[in-house]
């Protein structure tokens, strides 16, 4: 007689056999893990399989980036077969399927030089995925992420990407909009982009801001793509605040925003030669400070603590004019200045002999017929001037393309223009490949054709015909639709 409490037989078996169920089950899904697969290089077998242990159900299929149609296509003579209608209706609807498009530097299906996602969210699943598979693709160059829905939080997981991917350097996140502005912290001064595409992504004043102070601090960038956002003469002031110090973005457009007269003139202003506010003043006296001491470039935070801590000022300083003699009139202004910060910040007054006082030897100084060096001096430490008691810096002569196509500027606003692109060609250029503005785009504005300062443009200019502003506009369009 079986007592109470025991289990039949048939009912222990069955227990039994749900526990091994269930540990053949663990173990599977442990083999099964994300962390244990090891990718290939194939994208067309990584991103599936990462898909499938990832519990994805929907896998986007990896296909290659078809060729562009060109409007020859259309007129041929011979009747299109009924192969030839499908297979248009399929180019044309099936772009906006969930896919993954690549292309290729060679048949070699190793050999992916860019990744295109268009069209579909991209939720924290799918973008751990790609997290994965991404980096192990050795050729990969560029990255598009086209209306897939990013989010604000998956910023952080996507800068976290690129720096994994050590050949990436250019990335397109157009039709994104975010809810807060987060953008800017993909231009930190610790990024590898060279080309960056913001279009389409509703940014206002307050992104301007934070996208105006990364430029600020970036040594990287060539272009930014700040095309069809909702920038105004606010937002234009705080992009030009970026490249009063920014030394590396050679082309900028700002094209079918909301710019009037007062942020093409703020935009102007700095490609002059501009007085250096209260702040810039004391950062540059610190910067001559360090580099007169030696020491690493320290700000007067850092400095003022405990002790002093390098910031990411890795600039080296301007090599002299003269043979074998420093500049007697530099070495003059570092000391005055030195002097005067000592006085206003109260520096102690550091131990040095008279023959080891602000010295540079001729072993020290760099050969000037030798190449630039890769990292160029800090833009504070250019050699400046004085007028009526302001220190005057050499405007922003690294920028060569400015499309502001399509905004509200007038004739006031090119006035701004014309006056700064005269005060660039006044002077030549002191530092080897900073010969100024050589396109300002400025078409579907409001300024007559007729204008007589739209002529002094095109002769100061020669990239600024309608005509080329009428192409660039033309090919961003196409290059948002994909085209």
């Amino acid at each position: 007689m079986r007592q109470q409490g025991d289990q039949p037989p048939w009912e222990k078996m069955s227990a039994v056999a749900v526990e091994d169920e269930e540990e053949e089950s663990v173990e599977v899904k442990a083999e099964q893990g994300t962390g244990e697969y090891e990718c290939s290089g194939i994208l067309e077998q990584d991103f599936p399989e990462l898909c499938t242990r990832a519990g994805i159900t929907v896998v986007p299929k990896v296909t290659l980036r078809p060729p562009p149609s060109f409007p020859a296509d259309e007129d041929e003579t011979t009747e299109p077969t009924l192969e030839d209608v499908l297979t248009r209706i399929e180019r044309k609807y099936g772009y906006y399927k969930p896919c993954i498009q690549v292309e290729r530097e060679q048949e070699d299906p190793r050999r992916v030089r860019a990744v295109f996602l268009r069209g579909w969210k991209v939720e924290e699943p799918m973008l751990g995925v790609l997290s994965r598979c991404l980096p192990a693709l050795g050729s990969l160059q560029a990255l598009h992420l086209w209306k897939v829905g990013l989010t604000e939080q998956q910023l952080p997981a996507l800068a976290a990407l690129l720096a994994r991917c050590p050949g990436l350097r250019t990335l397109s996140l157009e039709g994104n909009p975010l809810s807060e502005p987060a953008f800017h912290s993909l231009l930190g001064s610790d990024s590898r982009l060279l080309h960056l595409s913001l279009r389409h992504n509703s940014i206002g004043a307050a992104g301007a801001r934070l996208i105006g102070q990364s430029l600020s601090s970036n040594r990287c960038l060539v272009s930014l793509g700040l095309s069809f956002n909702h920038i105004s003469d606010l937002g234009a002031g705080y992009i030009a605040e970026g490249l009063r110090l920014n030394r590396s973005l050679l082309s900028l457009s700002l094209t079918s925003n909301d710019i009037g007269d007062a942020g093409a003139t703020r935009l102007a202003e700095v490609l002059a030669p501009f007085p250096l506010t209260h702040a810039e003043v004391v950062q540059r006296r610190w910067l001559l400070l360090a580099e007169a001491l030696k020491q690493p470039h320290a700000t007067p935070k850092e400095t003022k603590g405990h002790g002093e801590h390098p910031t990411s000022l890795h600039d080296k300083p301007q090599p002299t004019k003269h043979g074998r003699n420093p500049n007697k009139k530099k070495e003059s202004l570092v000391k005055e200045e030195i002097k005067h910060l000592k006085k206003r910040e109260g520096v102690p007054e550091p131990r040095l002999s008279r023959s080891r006082e602000i010295k540079v030897s001729s072993q020290e100084k760099p050969n000037p017929e030798a190449p630039a060096p890769a990292t160029s001096p800090h833009p504070l430490l250019q050699e400046a001037s004085q007028h009526q008691g302001s220190i005057i810096l050499p405007g922003n002569r690294v920028l060569r393309h400015l499309n502001l196509s399509h905004n509200r500027i007038t004739q006031r606003g090119l006035g701004a223009f014309v006056a700064a692109l005269e005060a660039q060609q006044r002077e030549k250029p002191k530092v080897p490949g900073q010969q100024g503005l050589l396109g300002l785009l400025l078409e579907g504005n409001r300024i007559p054709p007729t204008s007589p300062a739209s002529a002094r443009l095109r002769a100061l200019v020669p990239l600024s015909e309608p005509g080329a502003s009428a192409r660039s506009h033309q090919e961003e369009e196409e290059s948002g639709s994909g085209a």
